[in-house]
């Protein structure tokens, strides 16, 4: 199994430090986000790895390289002419590199400590998805669960951590054009097309400039 760190987005709520450097280069520990990505993949035992390229994307190649140094094979699908494409654009613009197999999909400005699978099953569904619980800046939670299904009402709700599984099936007939990827969960969580987890490790949302700065204070 591949996976994508999708990397392309302009982090407007990460300004002014993302107007230089882009959001997963941003330092965790004095190790760049996204580092800390690709060695839990591999360690993981993923050994290649999609990065999309958008804000400042030249950066992001310029500083990894081809992943040999981290023991992986990192491969890009560059954005930048076209503009950042948003999470649903940018996977169907990368869907060559990541072939025909079920896939893994993570946001490049997430923390967490989460055991990737790179033989996760996906059985009958078209993704799976883990939730965590809700952080203070998402209260009333994204999605919730049922009998394992993915569901957009819940009594509990709970928040989209960045993380899922997908079948390239899910993106048959989409178009390689700038669009949130939100839409299309909603929509075959409806059809009960998806499956869910809740996640209770440790997880944090790098958005802004006070949250870096609360998780390097406390890393």
């Amino acid at each position: 199994m591949k996976a994508m760190i999708l990397s392309a987005g302009r982090g407007e709520r990460m300004r002014p430090l993302s107007d230089m450097i882009p959001k997963p280069l941003l330092p965790i520990g004095g190790k760049p986000l996204i580092v800390h990505h690709i060695e839990r993949l591999r360690e993981a035992g993923f050994h290649e790895i999609v990065i999309n390229l958008g804000h400042l994307g030249h950066l992001i190649p310029k500083t990894l390289g081809d992943g040999s140094r981290y023991g992986v094979k990192l491969l890009y699908s560059d954005e930048q002419e076209s503009g950042a494409l948003e999470s649903l654009g940018g996977i169907v613009k990368a869907l060559p590199l990541l072939g025909m197999e079920p896939f893994l999909v993570i946001n490049g400005d997430i923390y967490c400590d989460y055991t990737f699978e790179p033989n996760f099953d996906l059985k009958e569904s078209l993704a799976h998805l883990i939730l965590v619980p809700n952080p203070p800046h998402n209260q009333k939670g994204d999605f919730g669960i049922k009998n394992g299904l993915l569901t957009n009402v819940e009594r509990n709700m709970f928040t989209f951590s960045g993380i899922g599984y997908y079948h390239p099936n899910m993106f048959l007939g989409k178009q390689e054009q700038k669009a949130p990827l939100a839409p299309l969960l909603r929509e075959l969580a409806d059809k009960q097309a998806l499956t869910a987890e809740l996640y209770t490790g440790v997880w944090h949302d790098i958005g802004t400039p006070e949250r870096l700065k609360e998780i390097n204070e406390t890393f």
